[in-house]
């Protein structure tokens, strides 16, 4: 769930690009608020007028940054568990596998909503953008359930769900990329539990 960031300020890419660049690689590191915008500017090479032209406040760049982080997020996991095409059990499992790939990264730093959140108030961009964002982890366990044919498949996903968060907190405080394996195992468990059900 790292950012992925294509930072250098390259003159090819637009001002918004270098600005999202700067951002995902700035906030996801150091955080939303922690960062100031004048350090985002200088690292995306851009004056600050096309910040303010670009995405109106700061707070629009954090939801802007939170949408990039979510998008490239959801195509890795679509991009995994592709690899077990028509079978939804082990796409299930899938999303655990993409999990564990992220928290063996160096600049892994846990979620990106998660860190965004604490630093936010109640309703702030950050939090909208992070319900979206969970809306589909929730909705991709839900469907690949059902594909498997679980009994109760919105209420295997919300186990799931709180399995995936468990593992990216004990990843980031534990500094233990294993801990999406242990996941893994459990959530074989409940998945193969709500199948036979």
């Amino acid at each position: 769930m790292t950012t992925g960031a294509k930072t250098g300020g390259g003159s090819h890419l637009s001002a918004r690009e270098r600005l999202l660049d700067a951002a995902s690689e700035l906030f996801y590191r150091e955080g939303v608020h922690t960062v100031g915008i004048d350090r985002v500017i200088a690292q995306a090479g851009v004056a600050k007028a096309s910040l303010y032209n670009t995405f109106g406040s700061k707070d629009e760049l954090i939801r802007a940054y939170l949408v990039e982080w979510h998008e490239r997020w959801k195509r890795r996991i679509v991009q995994r568990i592709a690899k077990d095409d028509g079978n939804p059990r082990e796409q299930l499992l899938g999303v655990f596998d993409a999990l564990h790939d992220s928290f063996t990264e160096p600049e892994f730093r846990g979620c990106a909503f998660v860190n965004a959140c604490a630093e936010s108030a109640p309703g702030a961009a950050a939090e909208e953008a992070a319900d979206v964002g969970r809306a589909w982890v929730r909705s991709i366990f839900t469907e690949l359930g059902k594909a498997a044919g679980a009994s109760a498949p919105e209420h295997l996903a919300a186990q799931l769900v709180l399995l995936y968060d468990g593992a990216t907190v004990a990843a980031r405080m534990d500094r233990d990329p294993a801990a999406a394996a242990v996941a893994r195992g459990i959530a074989a468990a409940l998945v193969d539990a709500a199948i036979a059900a």
